[in-house]
């Protein structure tokens, strides 16, 4: 049974899965923690957490499991701060966007029967704005939340029980689970997720530069303008690890844009346009 939970990085995910944690029926201690003080305070203040740590190292030693929700090579950083500190009692997990470099920290750091468990974890949910203040109990509802679980093999019992009750928690949430290999996730992901965050960017930078200072353009824009470039808002600080943890994956998605892009530039007065859209009605009927 899970008594202690602790959250480092309470911004819009870590303090959504406190909100989510109570929302379920969880009735321990959430222990939060965040190297911003008002982000904190503001978990705080939700009851997302019951109360906020100065020393993220001491909360994760005090906890059965420790949620790291920060970007990716912060992420990795803890896990480096964790894996000496943790005993085979404890688990770790995160809510990172890529899997692959998480999944080998993983496998070299932890799942030992002499060290803490650790469950790379990827909830498909969030806002294109962070923080605190936008978090929501009911994020993962309904969202699916990824694992890439690849070095169980040698896990404590302890640390095998406690994932099993994570994973518990994490349905109770709402989110349905879903294993991947990590490789086969970053490939996934590039495609359903990172594409059209960077396809949103340059989109929406692209009209900032070309008629940013029009005055009538919030009149003339509308729901499509509203819908493309929704993902333009959110900023580089949650996506730059991103880009440079699955760059190869990212790159050959955007290159297969371009290379669409191009074929309708080519292909505005020629019936191959008809087929690209009965091709994009497709997937979306799908």
């Amino acid at each position: 049974m899970i008594e202690r939970i602790s959250i480092l990085g309470t911004g819009l995910l870590g303090t959504s899965v406190g909100l989510a944690l109570r929302e379920a029926g969880f009735r321990g201690t959430i222990t939060g923690w965040n190297r911003s003080s008002e982000q904190g305070q503001i978990a705080l203040k939700l009851s997302a957490v019951d109360s906020l740590a100065i020393d993220g190292v001491e909360a994760a030693q005090a906890s059965q499991v420790t949620v790291i929700a920060v970007p990716i090579f912060a992420t990795l950083d803890w896990m480096e701060k964790l894996a000496p500190v943790l005993g085979p009692e404890q688990l770790v997990t995160d809510v990172g966007s890529t899997k692959r470099a998480i999944s080998e920290a993983a496998a070299r750091l932890y799942n030992t029967p002499e060290r803490a468990a650790f469950l790379p974890g990827h909830p498909m949910a969030g806002k294109e704005r962070g923080g605190a203040a936008l978090a929501d109990a009911n994020l993962f509802r309904g969202a699916v939340w990824l694992f890439t679980d690849n070095s169980a093999a040698q896990r404590s019992p302890q640390g095998t029980l406690l994932t099993n009750n994570w994973r518990g928690l994490v349905s109770a949430m709402g989110a349905n689970t879903l294993d991947l290999d990590p490789v086969r996730h970053d490939e996934l992901v590039a495609w359903v997720s990172h594409l059209p965050q960077f396809t949103a960017t340059a989109l929406s930078a692209l009209l900032e530069e070309e008629v940013g200072d029009a005055p009538e353009l919030r009149d003339v824009g509308g729901r499509a303008l509203r819908e493309m470039t929704r993902l333009g808002a959110s900023p580089y600080s949650m996506w730059r690890d991103i880009a440079h943890s699955n760059t190869e994956a990212i790159e050959k998605a955007l290159l297969a844009l371009e290379q669409h892009l191009a074929h309708l530039r080519e292909n505005l007065r020629t019936p191959e346009l008809k087929e690209e859209f009965e091709r994009a009605n497709k997937f979306r009927r799908e």
